[in-house]
């Protein structure tokens, strides 16, 4: 089990040697520049394909998106594993069953450089 966060190293090789195979809630959230209030929220599942220190981490979409992939960044600190149960997504409805691991990101938008038109 993946409990602990480590902030000085974002890629533990050992820990996504594990990863193929695992199935993954990946739950998106979006700002502005400064903004504490979301702009937009997502969440997605599917399965890892591979785990790559350089690459990333792709998912293999699954449910409503089946076919897309996904790529996660190569950052292995926010894998939590899922407790057991059923998890609704809000957007969709859909429910994922047992998921191995969820995963959230915060993303915020850079401000623009004063070269930037």
């Amino acid at each position: 089990m993946r409990n602990e966060f480590d902030e000085t190293h974002t890629w533990d090789a050992s820990f996504a040697a594990t990863l193929p195979g695992q199935m993954v809630l990946v739950g998106l959230t979006y700002f502005d520049e400064g903004s504490e209030k979301p702009l937009e929220q997502q969440q997605l599942f599917g399965r890892v394909v591979h785990a790559d220190e350089r690459e990333g981490i792709p998912l293999s979409l699954k449910g409503m998106r089946a076919g897309e992939q996904f790529n996660l960044p190569p950052d292995t600190r926010s894998f939590r594993a899922a407790q057991p149960g059923d998890y609704r997504l809000r957007a969709t409805g859909e429910v994922v069953v047992n998921p191995d691991f969820t995963v959230t990101f915060s993303i915020q938008k850079e401000a623009k450089s004063s070269g930037d038109g």
